[in-house]
């Protein structure tokens, strides 16, 4: 283990998996042929044997789900499509049929790491020198589908966190059926694709400023019905239209859902694998309004999508694609405000290196600049950011990952230029943060990594992930950071 010359505390407390936290969600077992067979059982069974299974499973899931008939109602619109017609169905019968095409899902079953912090939306009723924060932690479960989940707390004056209770149930939210997207952004996106020419601008004309998807479908209708016989150019055009909307969509949870209890599940093809490492930041607008933003990674078995998440409040999610070539990668993070009119994030292109991207635009990106490369053993293999820069006086404090030996994950710090951060001024030579024994073994061993931390009352803290196992939560003095990293600049 690398020893920080840092005073950095460790926290007692440790967050660790729950296998008991499970969603319900739509489950099709095989074919059509074989949900046609499971159909036909069930709509055999007479209504009184309906009704005391339907009562019998209501009583042993209502315990572990808010509201498990509604799930059972969502689900039976699923398979609604292969029940044959002119079949007269009870709300009971509905409700069973839902029931055999649900199974729980353990979000936590595999691991529970990546943390990263931001404060709360609500700061409301607190003493001075106190904070309401939220952690996002990136969960995964069964076929290593990885989600993202919430917890809460105060900070109190003497930075000594407390934590709210966990709710045992969690829930996912609802899926916005019919979004608006933005016609410009949307024009701009598929341009971006290589798919702009007369027969897509010829669907997003007719469309307003501020569309909803059923314009789009309607345009889309209205264009078809143009050709009698579709060209591929047509047809390829089309499934690139859609795709593009199925990947920008909204989630809604419902407002009695405590944070704990909300999960942000995968929705789209694109992320059928998993979201992870979610980089939250709270980021303040020109005119002082406040956005919560966070780049993560789609996954969906074969390929990477980087998306951006945009909150208020969390409860209500829109999800983004990120565009142009500087974004074809993993980990990227955002500062927290513009610099010099222009959106900025930290970012990887080629798995080694960390570089910097400036844009007008939030959505797209193309180009990067190299920040830094592998400077110092413990990071020789790679190095990348561990969340969004922290701003103080003296510049941004950027903590980063480096990759050495054996493949050991550390936790380093870097300051750069406050006016121009494409500017690194300091280093630390060591690592912040590096694997105790304890925290050594675990899903995926000698690695710590961070997503994001925060600075209050003259402390950074750091939540972080012990080997993909446990998270933890570090505590390291800000102005003796930033001596360290001065003085670093200096001997440079």
């Amino acid at each position: 283990m690398y020893k920080s010359p840092l005073d950095v505390r460790r926290k007692a407390v440790q967050f660790h998996s729950e296998p008991s936290r499970v969603i319900a969600k739509s489950y099709l077992p095989g074919g059509e042929a074989r949900i046609k067979h499971i159909i036909k059982r069930i709509l055999a069974l007479p209504e009184d044997q309906t009704n005391q299974l339907l009562a019998d499973l209501t009583a042993d899931f209502s315990k572990r789900h808010k509201n498990i008939e509604e799930i059972f109602r969502n689900n039976f619109a699923v398979i609604k499509q292969w029940i044959p017609e002119k079949s007269i169905l009870s709300a009971e019968k509905q409700c069973l049929l839902g029931a055999y095409f649900t199974h729980e899902y353990s979000i936590e079953g595999a691991a529970f790491f990546n943390p990263s912090i931001v404060s709360h939306p609500d700061q409301s009723h607190l003493k001075a020198g106190c904070l309401r924060f939220i952690l996002s932690f990136r969960s995964t479960g069964e076929g290593h589908i990885s989600s993202i989940e919430f917890r809460s707390g105060v900070i109190d004056e003497n930075n000594e966190l407390s934590f709210d209770p966990v709710s045992k149930l969690v829930e996912t939210p609802e899926l916005i059926e019919n979004p608006t997207y933005d016609k410009y952004v949307f024009s701009l996106k598929i341009e971006d694709m290589e798919a702009k020419h007369k027969i897509s601008e010829e669907i997003l004309q007719p469309l307003p400023d501020q569309f909803k998807l059923s314009d789009l479908q309607r345009s889309i209708q209205q264009e078809l019905d143009k050709y009698p016989d579709p060209t591929p150019l047509l047809h390829e055009t089309i499934e690139k239209i859609y795709w593009l909307a199925r990947s920008n969509y909204e989630l809604k949870f419902r407002s009695d859902h405590r944070i704990s209890e909300r999960v942000i599940f995968p929705v789209s093809e694109n992320e059928s694998r998993g979201i992870e490492d979610a980089r939250f930041v709270k980021f303040v607008e020109d005119d002082g309004g406040i956005n919560y933003y966070a780049t993560y990674t789609a996954y969906n078995g074969f390929n990477i999508l980087p998306q951006l998440l945009e909150t208020k409040d969390f409860f209500h999610f829109k999800i983004r694609t990120l565009n142009g070539k500087a974004v074809q990668n993993k980990g990227m993070a955002l500062f927290p405000r513009r610099i010099a009119g222009k959106y900025m994030m930290i970012s990887r292109q080629d798995g080694e290196n960390m570089y910097i991207m400036a844009s007008d635009n939030l959505h797209f990106w193309h180009q990067a600049e190299l920040l830094q490369v592998p400077k110092y053993p413990w990071e020789f293999i790679q190095i990348g950011n561990c969340g969004s820069p922290l701003e103080t006086e003296a510049g941004w404090i950027l903590l980063t990952h480096g990759v050495g030996a054996m493949r050991r994950y550390c936790i380093g710090a870097y300051l750069l230029d406050l006016e121009d951060p494409t500017k690194v001024i300091g280093q630390l030579p060591e690592p912040l943060l590096s694997p105790m024994e304890n925290e050594r073994e675990g899903y995926v061993p000698n690695v710590l990594y961070t997503c994001g931390a925060i600075i209050h009352n003259d402390e950074v803290i750091i939540p972080y992930s012990m080997s993909d196992a446990a998270s933890g939560i570090a505590v390291v003095p800000l102005k003796q950071l930033l001596v360290r990293l001065q003085a670093q600049a200096a001997a440079a």
